[in-house]
């Protein structure tokens, strides 16, 4: 019997895709401690994990890109959010494994910080990422704005081209932010694409081909598909009593002032013969018309929903947009900022789905990229039967333990 330790950014994003595979540790007989967000703890805890808060000071610098005008400025923010929370997550895992004892540590690719102790640490660790992972390739466009991969020679010049300008900056922001706490840990610097190898496994949370065909992975890396994980509630009543098609719309668990996204959907589906669950962002509002065949709901768990759903409507997170895919639904990806381009992308490219960029939202264009997306659910399937074919929490388990 091994104990392992896992620790996580403040985002339930992060820790719902987690939890599957702590889950399945657990029923193998090993102990799991874990370290993430105050609010979750409670319900960590009733899954029989050891769970403790992570160090208040990094959930008191909340995540708030979308307060900026522009996608770039808004990526910016960010970064610097995760650099300032880096300074605290390390000496909070540091100071749990000293704690926990753990026999292999599992870390947030997201907590830069943590992922420098755990190294600094020198035990057995495996960091997962739940979004696309922002590593260069020469197969694919740079990260960030959800460019088409372009083939043959005209499209290698053009990213090789736009690498530097697309992400440089970031990358410096990233570099000095993080090998500043490396230094305080006597490591030894690193810069944007390094930070992912030196993981000794990471669990990459997606699969082919909804994740680009690569020839160049790196051999820490394992594609493990979605671990999809919803918190235990009862289904709707009125679920099975649906007689239409259910377009399931749904926004950032994370704020970012995507609630039009709804607003949007329930105008433009209004006359169309589905019925429409839309679940309610923070800072939605109350005062909004709700059409007859729509109902607008408290967040509440996506799978039982999915599971009758013609279509979902997402604002392009990783999560939900694959945990709909996962289930054979095919999306239509309206990304707000952050990662989602490059998720809304993939979407269109794999088949999956459709694309609306968030500059074009209105009622009549997304009606069409909705009734479009419908008729993609053979590429929606095809990509389910990939993401069950990486293993799951399952394979990511055997690869912790691995380490362990």
């Amino acid at each position: 019997m091994s104990r392992i330790l896992a620790y996580t950014s403040p985002a339930r994003g992060h820790l719902f895709p987690l939890t599957p595979i702590l889950d399945e540790l657990r029923a193998r007989g090993h102990q799991v401690a874990l370290r993430t967000l105050s609010g979750e703890i409670p319900l960590m805890g009733d899954r029989g994990f050891e769970a403790r808060p992570i160090d208040p000071a990094i959930e008191a610098l909340p995540l708030e890109d979308w307060r900026e005008s522009n996608p770039r400025a808004a990526l910016r923010r960010a970064v610097e959010t995760f650099g300032a929370r880096a300074r605290y997550d390390a000496p909070d895992l540091s100071l749990a494994i000293e704690q926990e004892r753990p026999d292999a540590v599992i870390v947030d690719i997201q907590s830069w910080g943590a992922m420098a102790a755990a190294e600094a640490w020198g035990g057995p660790w495996a960091a997962f990422c739940p979004y696309p992972l922002p590593l260069p390739s020469r197969d694919a466009p740079p990260f960030g704005p959800g460019l088409a991969p372009a083939g043959g020679a005209l499209g290698r010049l053009r990213d090789r081209a736009l690498r530097p300008v697309v992400f440089g900056t970031l990358e410096r922001i990233v570099v000095r932010q993080l090998n500043e706490v490396r230094r305080g840990l006597a490591l030894d610097p690193v810069d944007a694409a390094t930070m992912f190898t030196r993981p000794p496994r990471l669990l990459y949370m997606t699969a082919e081909p909804f994740e680009y065909v690569r020839s160049d992975w790196p051999e820490n890396i394992r594609m493990v598909g979605p671990c999809a994980w919803d918190p235990p509630a009862d289904p709707p009543e009125w679920l099975d009593d649906l007689e239409r098609p259910l377009v399931l719309v749904t926004t950032s668990s994370e704020f970012q002032d995507d609630g039009r996204l709804i607003r949007t959907a329930l105008a433009a589906l209004a006359d169309e013969d589905v019925e429409v669950v839309a679940t309610r962002p923070t800072g939605l509002g109350d005062r909004i018309a709700i059409p007859d065949n729509a109902r607008v709901l408290p967040f509440v768990p996506h799978g039982d929903l999915l599971d009758h759903a013609a279509c979902a409507v997402t604002h392009g997170g990783m999560g939900i947009t694959q945990k709909a895919i996962a289930r054979g639904v095919p999306v239509c990806a309206v990304p707000f900022g952050r990662d989602q381009m490059e998720v809304a992308r993939r979407v269109e490219v794999s088949g999956a789905g459709t694309r609306l960029p968030v500059s074009k939202l209105d009622h009549s264009r997304l009606r069409a990229k909705v009734r479009e997306a419908m008729g993609r659910r053979a590429g929606a399937e095809t990509i389910a039967a990939a993401f069950a074919a990486t293993g799951g929490p399952e394979a990511a388990a055997d690869a912790i333990l691995e380490l362990a």
